[in-house]
This record gives C-alpha cells, sequence and structure tokens, in this order.
C-alpha cells in the first residue's frame, strides 16, 4: 500500500494489523482521486472510516490543505498516526477515535464543513444513506464538495439523499464507488424535483 501521487509519491504505508480493516486498492485509489480531483489547491477532508489513513493521506498528498480521521479501533488509529508520522503531515491532521455516528455529530457541533468525505465503512455494517441524510441535513458538505462511498458492488444506493445527489458511480471487481455532490442552487426547478409543476 503506498501513496500514489503528489508531494508523498510512493510512499509505502503501514497496513492495518490483522483481518479487520479492507484497505482501498491502488487501482480504485487512482479512480476515485481522477473523478474527484486528481489534485487540490487546499480545503479540509474527513476520512471516516480510516483504517490505515490511506484515502485521507492521498488526498493530503495530493495537495489538501487539512484532513479528519476518525476511527473506532485504537490499532487504525495507531497505524494513522504512524503513517502521518512518514509522511510529515501530522501539522495537517487531526486523529480521532469514536463511533463515525458519533463523530459526525460532534463535527457537525464544531460548525465544520468539509470539501471532501470518505466513507469506506465495513460491508457487512453499511449505514452510507442514513450517514449521507444526516451530512446534508446538518450541512456537513460544502457546495460542490464530494461524498466519496466506497462500497459492496452488490449495493446501490438512492440517487438522492438530502440535498446531496449522485455525481459518479464506478464499480471495480467486488467494490462499488458512488460518488455524491452538494449542489448549489441552480439545481433548484429541475423538473425531476419538483414533479406536476410548470
Amino acid at each position: 500500500m503506498r501513496v500514489i501521487s503528489g508531494s508523498q509519491k510512493g510512499t509505502v504505508l503501514k497496513a492495518v494489523p490483522g483481518m479487520g480493516t479492507r484497505p482501498t486498492t491502488d487501482k480504485v485509489k487512482e479512480a476515485i482521486f481522477n473523478m474527484i480531483g486528481p489534485y487540490f489547491e487546499k480545503g479540509l477532508g474527513l476520512d471516516l472510516y480510516a483504517g490505515s489513513g490511506g484515502l485521507g493521506i492521498e488526498a493530503l498528498s495530493r495537495g489538501m490543505e487539512k484532513v479528519i480521521f476518525v476511527d473506532k479501533e485504537i490499532q487504525a488509529l495507531q497505524t494513522v498516526q504512524a503513517n502521518l508520522a512518514k509522511c510529515g503531515f501530522e501539522g495537517r491532521s487531526e486523529v480521532y477515535r469514536n463511533d463515525a455516528g458519533r463523530a459526525l455529530k460532534v463535527l457537525a457541533k464544531r460548525g465544520l464543513a468539509f470539501d471532501t468525505v470518505f466513507l469506506d465503512p465495513p460491508y457487512k455494517k453499511q449505514k452510507l444513506t442514513a450517514m449521507l441524510e444526516f451530512m446534508s441535513a446538518n450541512g456537513l458538505l460544502r457546495e460542490n464538495g464530494y461524498a466519496v462511498c466506497e462500497h459492496d458492488a452488490g449495493l446501490t444506493l438512492p440517487e438522492k439523499a438530502g440535498n446531496l445527489f449522485t455525481y459518479k458511480t464506478a464499480q471495480y471487481g467486488i467494490t462499488g464507488i458512488t460518488i455524491y455532490t452538494k449542489k448549489g442552487d441552480e439545481t433548484r426547478g429541475e423538473d425531476r424535483d419538483l414533479p406536476g409543476q410548470l
């Protein structure tokens, strides 16, 4: 597992010990960043099921200003911290141990809004739609920001979750990617959202 591009291109990252996490493959990671970037001129990111921190660290390497990493497993957080230190990104990150749902509530209370949110929960415990709806209701995604959902390829997510709309979808073997974006006022008045109106 390595950083694919940017300032830390080629840096090898540690994986979380054991079989409890499922790192995003290089192929999928490259595809994700080609869809939402591939590079950034700052911005705030959230890696909600951080695991080894590979997605958030890739975003930092590609120019994102700061990323918040959240995981409930202590081994995952220790791995994230080691990988951040290896890349020299400690000063551009925050790392927290928390359940994803509780973490979103805390971040909402802080009044934060993210340019990019990575959601890669364990396939057997996915609650992606509920999380997207909470993010929408609490303004956690900035206008024109992206929520990147990695999920089982057999799962079809809704086209819309609150004010978040599907931007792109892709499938790579057993992995599905659904990317949502928060559109601005220009989406209001579209026929599909206002049936029966002239």
